[in-house]
């Protein structure tokens, strides 16, 4: 088995990981083998590796170490975190470019056995396969096209917890991004192969009411009605969407109530905001803050907040030129889920999503990968890190 590199938990320590010899650097640049792609995409796929798993992710990350080494040589630095266990590579040189994944998926361990990995009439399948395997195989294969000189300044970030917040990470993927100054995101491509030049900024409230329990055949006006309490908040959390500017707040999950015989003593609705800019951000984060009660004796906490901010279209618009130049007629568009990508346009660093498997169905189970795209949209990733390690450095 490949021997890795170790990190503490603290971010900062993989930072610092060593450039690779050149005896553990493949001797010249290889040509794209979309057979190749496939099978570290079967490797990867067929290790499960379900968000909030140590042990499932921990494994996960030692294949996504294996294939980055096996291909590109060097040390990948597995960082052992609270929320599982990123991968952290680096060619040497001075930082130029950081290329950004996740290898934790959405499905549950056994999902595989259901969904096994199968390549049919020209699309790969499988768990993750899409969103987004597929991506990071991709960018792997593609910078392996690449000799030393031109890989030199890249680092490769795959973290564990994107699909749940990137609670863990985030730190860790501010700080490369600054030091990198250009941040190329794997996630799967828009409808039709599109990159993604801009997303929404996305969060999650928990609204708790606690109210007092009562008989409610006997004495239900001896209660404070948590259930009825949450029914208001729900139409005023609602009534906070504002789709003409792009925001959308949503009530998703709702839970109230023991027993049909019991005022119920507690409610808590949970809300899925989606904004495009920072002035609605700061909106919606304050109407939660704002809610007040409409029974009387009702009391409610708030918790969360819009964690990822938008990623506006400026901080594609340099990195999607040189995208054209090289795919000329590819399409870019805005997309309202989120991703790592509005972590690192928030700090400022030019970033480009999308760049990954041309496909669909994240998050479901006819998650697919147009296997005839794959070593185009490798190609396209190595132009990319090639434009920007020759292009001057403000």
């Amino acid at each position: 088995m490949t021997s890795h590199a170790s990190a503490s938990a603290s971010p900062s320590v993989s930072a610092s990981a060593s450039p690779p010899n050149d005896a553990d650097a493949p001797a010249t640049a290889s040509a794209v083998s979309t057979d190749a792609m496939l099978e570290d995409l079967r490797t990867l796929v067929e290790i499960e590796s379900p968000s909030r798993d140590l042990d499932a992710l921990a494994a996960s990350a030692e294949a996504v170490a294996t294939v980055i080494e096996n291909r590109l040589g060097g040390q990948a630095v597995l960082n052992v975190n609270a929320g599982g266990t990123h991968v952290h590579w680096v060619a040497g040189g001075e930082p130029r470019v950081l290329v950004l994944g996740h290898h934790d998926t959405v499905f549950p361990l056994g999902t595989l056995a259901r969904r096994p990995f199968a390549v049919v009439d020209g699309r790969a399948t499988g768990p993750g396969v899409f969103d987004m395997l597929g991506g990071l195989v991709q960018a792997v294969h593609g910078l392996a096209t690449l000799d030393e000189r031109d890989r030199s300044g890249v680092e490769i970030l795959v973290t564990a917890d994107e699909e749940v917040g990137s609670f863990s990470s985030r730190a860790f993927i501010e700080e490369r991004a600054r030091a990198c100054g250009a941040v190329l995101v794997f996630e799967g491509a828009a409808d039709g192969g599109a990159l993604k030049n801009a997303r929404k900024g996305c969060g999650a409230f928990q609204v708790s009411i606690t109210g007092r329990a009562s008989h409610a055949g006997l004495e239900p006006e001896a209660g404070v009605n948590a259930l009825v309490e949450a029914a208001h908040q729900v139409l005023d959390i609602a009534a906070l969407s504002r789709p003409e500017l792009g925001t959308t707040v949503t009530p998703t999950v709702a839970s109230a109530g023991t027993l049909e015989n019991v005022v119920p003593a507690e409610a808590t609705v949970v809300v899925d905001v989606r904004v495009e800019s920072a002035e609605e951000k700061e909106r919606v984060e304050a109407a939660f803050a704002a809610l007040t009660s409409h029974v009387e004796g009702a009391r409610i906490t708030v918790e969360g907040s819009i964690a990822r901010p938008p990623m506006p279209e400026s901080a594609a618009a340099e990195l999607l030129s040189i995208a054209r130049q090289l795919m000329p007629g590819i399409e870019a568009t805005a997309v309202g889920g989120g991703s790592d990508g509005n972590l690192t346009a928030a700090v400022g660093v030019p970033t480009l999503d999308g760049l990954g498997a041309v496909g669909g169905g994240a998050h479901a189970d006819h998650e697919y990968v147009v296997v005839d795209a794959m070593a185009e949209r490798a190609h396209l990733a190595a132009g990319l890190v090639k434009a920007i390690q020759h292009a001057p450095r403000a």
